[in-house]
């Protein structure tokens, strides 16, 4: 009997880190990424534990999962308002975007839209300013 209890509250202790990591977060979070974070606050986690939580935080909607063209998903805390997503094509994070500024786009007459997605790629700060420059010629 101990045992079971000891494993449910070493459950409920990893997931909390989990939510932690993502409440520190200003950006989607990889579950590699998300791994790392909680190790790195002393949390006692493994890769199957990370997928694990994140599935039942997606499944509480406490979790939203970021879809992004050619790549895994990335998971963001759900309640934020809408925004659309920049991935660095060099060191593969993703950041959120502020607002909509998105260009307006007409649907052909008939048609109803309902949602929308952006995603901007480009090279981040850090990787942008590790980039060699080039010289005009």
């Amino acid at each position: 009997m101990l045992n079971a209890k000891s494993a449910n509250e070493r459950n409920t202790r990893q997931k909390q880190a989990i939510r932690e990591v993502f409440l520190h977060s200003v950006r989607p979070l990889s579950v590699e990424e998300v791994l790392e974070a909680a190790v790195d606050h002393g949390a006692e986690v493994s890769l199957p534990t990370v997928y694990r939580n994140v599935r039942s935080l997606l499944s509480e909607g406490w979790l939203a999962s970021v879809e992004l063209p050619g790549r895994t998903p990335v998971y963001e805390t759900a309640e934020r308002t809408h925004h659309h997503h920049f991935n660095c094509i060099s060191c593969n994070r993703v950041f959120e975007l502020e607002g909509c500024e998105a260009p307006r786009m007409h649907v052909p007459p008939g048609f109803t839209a309902v949602d929308h997605h952006v995603t901007v790629t480009g090279y981040c700060q850090g990787c942008t300013r590790k980039r060699p420059t080039r010289k005009a010629s």
